[in-house]
């Protein structure tokens, strides 16, 4: 059983960091029981393969009925928190926002997540991943030299600001709780959790030590020994040899001569040098192809890296051993995190149908086999 066993939260179906949150926490052994609408999935391909909603149990009812809002207030009595990703006042709309479900139970954990936050000049205006990471800073800082910003996967904003920060400020409200017997309301804002994860950039540029354009710098390209190299066959290794000590094997590996690479460590930090050192290091790489790299570095101590394919990430012998990919050869997907030496993690159960558990959950609440087929039918 994992640690967070005993604990029974509600997730109001949503989209993004909502959901993932909820995963989080129902991976920890939390019991998730997630509402959703009647309809069925949004998803073409049902319900296998929506990760996000594994180790969950799910009800459905409609929420634009008064019997649907009751049901999440006789769910809400005996819960330890809730979870919901809407544009802030949806929730108060329905009769089930923060005040609502307090006076079913004060000690409620409300946990909220939304791009802009709850208040602010935009909270009310739409948006998504990449224009939450942009008022933060990050998109400006992900990029090459005298180039475009790219477009960052949505895992920085929704996934990691949004759905992590809620994820630790709920069991942190959950501690909280357990001591004053008081619950409360979590504003998970996209954009002030991103904002928090650029604190290092943020500190680096004010000493001088980061440049403000991007693509420069030692950790986003600019550096020689902190890049992503073509090999000969189109793949890539990522190299990382921060250290001088690790600079050295990595020159070492690449099969520069003692004398060079005594010149090359000295010119290290010398970003004047970057340019010519990233140019010749590039040519050298492109000799072999990305496997046999992976098999000279792997005898050296020095911080080089396949980059590997979604595909790839299952097989490799490193994920395989610490079986951080759960692979039933039908479905793949990654096994809870992080690891517990006692608590341990639930097992992983797959996602079920929407609205597979509505008639056990509604039981428990008390409702009448009559009820229940009543309030399947509006």
């Amino acid at each position: 059983m994992g640690p967070l066993h005993g604990v029974k939260i509600i997730e109001i179906v949503g989209m993004g960091p909502a959901p993932y949150a909820a995963m989080l926490l129902a991976d920890m052994g939390a019991e998730v029981i997630r509402v959703d609408r009647p309809g069925g999935s949004m998803f073409s391909y049902g319900n296998k393969l929506d990760l996000l909603n594994r180790n969950k149990k799910c009800i459905c009812v409609n929420l634009k009925t008064p019997e649907g809002i009751d049901v999440v207030k006789r769910m809400v009595a005996s819960a330890d928190g809730l979870i919901e990703g809407f544009r802030p006042g949806t929730m108060e709309k329905l009769g089930l926002g923060p005040d609502d479900c307090f006076k079913h139970n004060p000690k409620l954990i409300y946990g909220r997540v939304t791009g802009w936050g709850q208040d602010g000049p935009l909270a009310h205006k739409a948006g998504h991943d990449l224009n939450y990471i942009s008022l933060s800073g990050v998109v400006h800082a992900f990029g090459r030299a005298g180039e475009k910003p790219v477009v960052p996967l949505p895992l920085i904003g929704d996934f990691a600001g949004g759905g992590l920060f809620l994820a630790l400020g709920f069991v942190s409200a959950l501690f909280e709780a357990s001591k004053s017997g008081k619950g409360q309301v979590i504003d998970a804002a996209i954009v002030d959790g991103t904002a928090h994860m650029m604190s290092f950039v943020y500190a680096a540029q004010q000493i001088g030590f980061w440049s403000n354009e991007r693509g420069v710098n030692l950790l986003d390209s600019g550096a020689p020994f902190y890049e992503v190299y073509t090999c000969k066959d189109g793949k890539y290794i990522s190299v990382g040899a921060i250290e001088p000590k690790f600079y050295a094997a990595f020159l070492v590996g690449l099969g520069i001569n003692t004398q060079e690479i005594a010149k090359y460590s000295e010119q290290q930090m010398d970003q004047t040098q970057w340019p010519a050192l990233k140019e010749k290091f590039a040519a050298i790489i492109q000799t072999r192809p990305r496997d046999e790299w992976t098999g000279i570095f792997s005898s050296l101590d020095t911080c080089v890296a396949p980059v590997l394919s979604s595909e790839e990430v299952r097989k490799h012998p490193h994920n395989v051993a610490r079986k951080t990919i759960i692979d039933d050869s039908e479905v793949w997907q990654p096994a809870p995190s992080p690891r517990f030496s006692r608590t341990t993690n639930s097992d992983v159960q797959p996602p079920v149908a929407i609205g597979a558990d509505t008639d056990r959950v509604l039981q428990e609440l008390g409702y009448s086999a009559a009820q229940i087929a009543k309030l399947k039918q509006v």
